[in-house]
């Protein structure tokens, strides 16, 4: 009965430690976006987009100039389009990026191959670039249809834009 006093005081003193955060060594950080329907095929949200549910996403960080992938994790995205991926420890020293994956969506699952376009977001995956908040924000990333819809001339008029300043 002696013994278990300390155990007791010990558990007690970790678990106020890890309430406070102070026991957690590793950083835990949360990456969180949202998968959008490109409908006017502009890849940029127009008030024609649509949040898909059910499409899935990849994060993938590469040590900077190497191929070999260090972290991999897939997520679906929810009714409202919006996905959450935890990520265990510090990835200062590597190149981390969100890429679309799959849209179930009949309508909309093309994902572009166009450079710079997108379907791939990076993301800064460490706690020592001044970011105090422990979830990091992707840019949304936009599955394409394969013909604009017939309401997207009108929305690129009000943007000042025809559909050949996109191509």
């Amino acid at each position: 009965m002696a013994m278990a006093k300390p155990v007791i005081m010990f558990a007690s003193a970790v678990c106020l430690l890890s309430l406070f955060g102070l026991a957690h060594c590793e950083p835990r950080l949360l990456v969180e976006g949202k998968v959008y329907c490109d409908t006017c095929r502009t890849q940029f949200l127009t008030k024609a987009s649509y949040y898909i549910k059910g499409a899935r996403v990849k994060l993938e960080c590469r040590e900077d100039g190497k191929e070999s992938v260090t972290l991999s994790a897939e997520a679906e995205t929810d009714e409202a389009g919006s996905y959450r991926i935890p990520v265990e420890g510090d990835h200062e020293d590597e190149t981390c990026g969100i890429q679309l994956v799959r849209s179930d969506d009949p309508v909309c699952s093309e994902i572009s191959e166009e450079p710079y376009q997108q379907h791939k977001a990076r993301i800064s995956l460490t706690t020592n670039n001044g970011i105090a908040s422990p979830v990091r924000q992707a840019n949304p990333l936009g599955f394409l249809v394969n013909h604009p819809f017939p309401e997207c001339k009108d929305i690129l008029r009000e943007l000042g834009m025809t559909q050949s300043d996109l191509v």
